[in-house]
């Protein structure tokens, strides 16, 4: 058994140990902080520096993808101006070719009418049996320029010198006979037998066979309607793919691969400036 004082004196003992040890754990954490503390330091002084490895490495790997990245946006910029480039090209060319076939089409489109023209003049020329120097007095004459220094000179006026109505001709000779190649035309229609006979007009033989029935086309045999494929094909020139659209009674619309329509008349496939063919691709 221990006395009073020995308790207090061991008591004073165990008090004077904890001081020391919560001393010494103090100091130690004070060291360690201030070692941590000079770590952090250095490593902050590394990263500012750029030598810290756990700076360096995630940054070559960030500079690695901007280089993959970079790389493939060139590749892709140039493969997109190829590919405008190529689509401008493109567009030009589909322009220059339907300017081409339009103009083409505009010249065969006037030929035909001219030559239309010129076959009715013919008939006319034929159905009356008047000289053509009447004719071609009357032309020249409208051919001539006047003279701007000369005074116009008008045309007498002819009349019957009659108390009653009288007529008054002041047609020109051209539109006089105009009208009587008219009225030689009713005569025919109307009564033949009052009338010479006339001689036959020489008609344009057709190389192929080609008529516009119930909204389809009949072309050398074979029928041809609306949303058909065919080639179109013209001498002296590469045959080109269509789609019919329209069938009309003298003419057939028809549209290309790049969105443009065009039309050919039936008088062109007949006389074999155009010919087509279902197209079975």
């Amino acid at each position: 058994e221990m006395d009073d004082e020995d308790c207090e004196r061991r008591r004073m003992e165990c008090l004077d140990e904890m001081s020391n040890l919560e001393k010494q754990f103090i100091d130690l954490k004070d060291q360690l902080y201030k070692e941590r503390l000079s770590q952090v330091d250095a490593k902050l002084q590394e990263v500012i520096a750029g030598k810290a490895p756990e700076y360096l490495e995630p940054l070559a790997a960030l500079q690695e993808n901007m280089q993959i990245r970079t790389k493939v946006a060139g590749i892709y910029r140039e493969l997109c101006l190829e590919s405008v480039k190529n689509k401008y090209e493109c567009e030009i060319q589909a322009s220059r070719q339907h300017c081409e076939s339009e103009k083409l089409l505009l010249y065969d489109t006037v030929q035909s009418e001219l030559e239309e023209k010129i076959r009715r003049l013919e008939e006319d020329r034929h159905s009356i049996d008047i000289t053509s120097e009447l004719w071609n007095d009357e032309l020249q004459s409208r051919k001539k320029r006047k003279d701007p220094f000369s005074p116009d000179k008008k045309k007498p006026v002819f009349s019957l010198t009659f108390p009653r109505p009288y007529i008054v001709y002041m047609l020109q000779d051209l539109d006089i006979l105009e009208d009587w190649t008219t009225i030689r035309k009713a005569m025919a229609t109307l009564g033949p037998h009052r009338v010479k006979p006339e001689p036959p007009v020489k008609l344009e033989k057709h190389l192929h066979s080609a008529r516009s029935e119930e909204g389809k086309l009949y072309y050398d045999g074979e029928w041809y309607g609306r949303g058909q494929t065919i080639c179109i094909d013209k001498k002296d020139e590469c045959p080109t793919s269509a789609i019919i659209t329209t069938i009309n009674h003298d003419e057939v619309w028809f549209k290309r691969p790049d969105g443009s329509k065009s039309k050919l008349y039936i008088s062109q496939l007949q006389k074999g400036k155009y010919s087509i063919k279902h197209n079975h691709n």
